[in-house]
């Protein structure tokens, strides 16, 4: 059995989801409202889970301090007010869908988070709607 603690972030993102290799009319049927010219938002809400076997010396999996200072540095300073489709690099060329979101805020904490530790994301769009990623 593995332990695992979870660290909750929020951070609130315009997005368009547009496929540009697509005519209007198409990206109008797949995308719908979500395909506004003049792009939408949410209140993301993201789980981050860390996974492993505490150190013995401190009990500590991870320290939670050092989980949210990473999160915050490199999701919330990065998307956190910003319109994805336009100002963030990640997403020039890739539609920033739930599901991409989610693994593009995985390859960044990924990146910061010990090799040794599992990572499993849940990015929350709405209140409704979320989707999964990573190792449990």
């Amino acid at each position: 059995m593995k332990l695992k603690i979870c660290r909750r972030e929020t951070f609130n993102a315009a997005h368009r989801l547009n496929n540009p290799n697509w005519d209007e009319q198409t990206n109008a049927e797949v995308f719908g409202k979500c395909n506004s010219p003049n792009y939408h938002g949410h209140n993301y809400v993201l789980e981050t889970y860390v996974s492993g076997e505490p150190d013995p010396e401190t009990g500590y999996l991870m320290d939670l301090k050092i989980l949210k200072e990473i999160i915050k540095e490199e999701i919330c300073e990065r998307f956190d007010h910003r319109n994805l489709n336009l100002d963030t690099e990640e997403f020039k060329n890739l539609n920033p869908t739930a599901e991409n979101i989610v693994m593009v805020c995985y390859r960044l904490l990924r990146e910061k988070i010990d090799p040794k530790l599992g990572l499993y994301l849940r990015l929350y769009e709405t209140q409704k709607n979320w989707v999964e990623y990573g190792e449990e």
